[in-house]
């Protein structure tokens, strides 16, 4: 067996380059500090491919693959994976189907079996599909009297009219009931498939147990996945406000403006940007105008949201129906005085510092680093890019962060959906 083994030494953890016989690319980190395995994948696809008229069909497809398998209805698979203390789970997001699993290492011969069978034996019973169903559609009724939940679903319409990324992961209450078995298994067909597969595996595991318990999980699926091209598209609606009624006491206030890719040469300086505006947790120019000088929210942040086919930066906060306007205005205004005028060096210097500084506590766990470590191998960044990544934030310059903030900001104006009763 030839495994071609390429090791990156880099702070927060090691990564190595794992190439199974099979030709699947593994990102691995080798750690035995304690007996346990953690794996997270991904795939191209996920809601995007939903058919018109058929939203949800991926995330259904994705609840259901441990709802029995092979040789086991949904209980008899539960009960294996609870006797070993095993933790599978999946789920479908815009672009992308996924899934982890976390095991004790005396039990990866059973868990990778399990996350086999899942895979390429997915039972997709009709008693499983109608609870599965029937547990969505009563979330999403919840939903219908949550104003955060309100915002969100209209802010990604108004953001994406027409596009997939408008309509919601988890479906509707009109097309959930029209998803039979077939959607689901040619969902399953056209996204399972291991040429756009990312796999991450830590744990304390080598790289030959690697590659052949990899192998045997993934190494049976289909080679070519068969999807459609997501269309690109731009935030819409910039400069339109936006109001769902709902009768509560306090408004949800969803709100973006342009964003940038991962792989755009600008996007570190937008992420740095992001964090002088409202990312940083307690020290952001929204956080301190809104929350800490004029009390108007308990919470309030940005953060990018970058997609196949698109990308954003968004925010969120909430206050009383009769500061939803004050608020709005201190928002704009310090997005026109960063835009305008860009950080001050001292507030630059302390972004980055907090930005490097932090990173690894995102790598804390096996789990975390799996999920940190899988969606950098989504977006082509490269098995170096952990190792370069704080350099690359300490290399961002004041100018860099102008000529992002133009790009991110444009002209100040915002899309803006507000939940509930506003005096506006």
């Amino acid at each position: 067996m030839s495994i071609a083994v390429t090791p990156v030494t880099a702070p927060p953890a090691q990564v190595g380059r794992v190439v199974t016989p099979a030709g699947i690319e593994v990102w691995h980190v080798e750690s035995h500090v304690v007996p346990l395995v953690a794996l997270s994948f991904l795939v191209e696809g996920g809601a995007a491919q939903d058919p018109e008229g058929k939203a949800g069909v991926a995330q259904m497809t994705a609840r259901l693959l441990d709802e029995g398998a092979g040789p086991y209805a949904s209980s008899e698979f539960h009960e294996r994976l609870a006797d070993k203390a095993i933790e599978l789970s999946f789920t479908a997001g815009a672009d992308s189907l996924g899934g982890s699993l976390k095991t004790l290492t005396r039990h990866a011969d059973d868990a990778f079996e399990l996350l086999r069978l899942a895979l390429a034996e997915p039972r997709f019973h009709d008693t499983d599909i109608e609870r599965v169903r029937a547990q969505t559609m009563a979330g999403l009724r919840y939903q219908m009297k949550d104003p955060g939940a309100q915002a969100t679903r209209r802010f990604f319409a108004e953001a994406f009219p027409g596009h997939p990324y408008g309509t919601p992961t988890a479906g509707t209450l009109e097309t959930l009931p029209g998803i039979g078995r077939d959607d689901l298994v040619a969902i399953h067909r056209a996204q399972v498939a291991r040429e756009r597969l990312r796999v991450v595996v830590v744990g304390a595991i080598d790289a030959d147990e690697v590659a052949r318990r990899v192998d045997h999980a993934f190494g049976g699926l289909p080679q070519t996945p068969q999807l459609v091209a997501t269309p690109a598209v731009s935030l819409s609606g910039i400069g339109d406000r936006h109001v769902v009624e709902v009768d509560v006491p306090q408004s949800v206030i969803r709100f973006a403006v342009n964003g940038l890719a991962w792989k755009d040469p600008d996007f570190l300086p937008a992420y740095v940007l992001n964090h002088v505006l409202g990312g940083g947790a307690f020290t952001s120019r929204l956080f301190q105008e809104v929350r800490e000088k004029r009390g108007l929210a308990y919470s309030v942040g940005t953060s990018l949201a970058t997609f196949r086919a698109t990308a954003m930066t968004w925010g969120f906060t909430a206050t009383k129906n009769e500061r939803v306007e004050e608020a709005l205005e201190v928002i704009g205004g310090e997005i026109d005085r960063l835009r305008e005028e860009g950080p001050g060096d001292e507030e630059l210097a302390k972004a980055k510092a907090y930005l490097t500084g932090s990173y690894a506590l995102g790598f804390d766990t096996s789990t975390k680093i799996a999920n940190q470590l899988v969606q950098l191998a989504f977006n082509d960044l490269g098995v170096d890019y952990v190792a370069r990544r704080n350099a690359l934030v300490s290399a961002v310059t004041a100018e860099d962060v102008r000529r992002a903030g133009a790009r991110m900001l444009g002209d100040g104006r915002l899309l803006t959906v507000i939940a509930g009763k506003p005096e506006l």
